[in-house]
Order: structure tokens, then sequence, then C-alpha cells
């Protein structure tokens, strides 16, 4: 991840859930972010042209491989979704792949590679898991569950993801740490 891209996705995910109207306590839609980026949101379930075995095996519920991709198309892009996921799976997918969006992140043109795995730079994907995060669960509102003690189940419901998520977003944010340097901090003053 290049250097300062965690204070950059800390500011760029506020500012986009401003862009549509939504703040950093609030649950974010990223459907929402893809439509004002004109970002085209595909379910794999609706796509025609592709051989049905495929799309089918993309789209196995259980399916732990496939959750989302970028896509370019003509002169713009598009996302395919695996709609057989659980929606709050989709919801992480989706702000992955509008991170990108956002930090403009040159594409591939393979989608996967022969072990069904995305052929992407790690460093690029890190960039992209920080900002997703970032949008669906901002470092300010992390601070502010933290400070509230809230469980990683009660900040999954708030910000409608998972439970892993949730508290991967907790423990990668470092919140709960600030919270509790916070405490000790002014518990000495």
């Amino acid at each position: 991840m290049r250097r300062g891209a965690v204070e950059e996705s800390k500011r760029l995910a506020l500012e986009v859930r401003a862009e549509i109207g939504v703040g950093p306590y609030a649950p974010l839609d990223p459907t929402l972010v893809a439509k004002e980026y004109g970002i085209p949101v595909m379910p794999i379930s609706k796509i025609s042209g592709c051989p049905v075995e495929t799309v089918a095996r993309l789209a196995e519920p259980g399916n732990a491989w496939f959750s989302a991709a970028l896509v370019p198309w003509g002169t713009g892009l598009f996302i395919v979704e695996n709609d057989a996921h659980a929606l709050v799976r989709r919801r992480a997918s989706l702000a992955h792949e509008m991170a990108h969006v956002l930090w403009e992140h040159e594409l591939t043109t393979v989608l996967v590679n022969g072990d069904g795995c995305r052929a992407v730079a790690p460093a690029v994907e890190a960039e992209a898991d920080r900002l997703g995060g970032e949008l669906l669960i901002p470092f300010k509102a992390a601070l502010a569950a933290a400070h509230r003690g809230l469980s990683d189940e009660e900040v999954a419901a708030a910000f409608q993801v998972s439970v892993p998520y949730a508290r991967m977003r907790m423990n990668l944010s470092g919140a709960r740490k600030v919270a509790s340097r916070q405490r000790a901090a002014r518990s000495q003053v």
C-alpha cells in the first residue's frame, strides 16, 4: 500500500459519503456510490452471452472465490456481483470494487487466472480493501463505536455489514486501541 494511503482513505471515504449525502455515522449503500460515479452493477445471475455452466459455477451460493469484479466495457466500466451471496457480503464486495474506481487503479484485462484468483497486485488490493472498509465503517464511526463500547454484533447491525467484517474493521482501524488510550489518558489527568 502506498505511503499515506491509510489517511487518504479516511479522507476520501468521508468525502464520497458527503457527496451522496451520507454522514459518517450512517450505514452506506455502496450501490449509491456506484450510481454517483456512473458504474452499473450487474448481478451475475442476469448475465447473458456467457456459457451457462460458467455463470452457474460463479453464482453458486457457497462460492467463496468470486464475489464481484470491476469490468472494463468500451470506454466505461461495470461491476459484476455474485448475487447468490448474502447482502452483507455483496455490500462489502461492491465497496471494495468502488474503491478501485475511487483510487483510479489501472485495471488488468484478466479477471481470474487458472486458479480462480484475480490477477491483481496485492498492494492494489490492500488499498481497495482499506478504502472499501472506510466507506462502509469510517474510522470516525469506528472510534465512536469503540468509545460507546459497542460489540462487533452491534457495529455490524448499525452499518449493515457482517459480524466478521465489523470485527475486521474495528481491529484493522485500531479504533478500540485508540479509544482505550484516550480513556487512559483522560484518567491520568
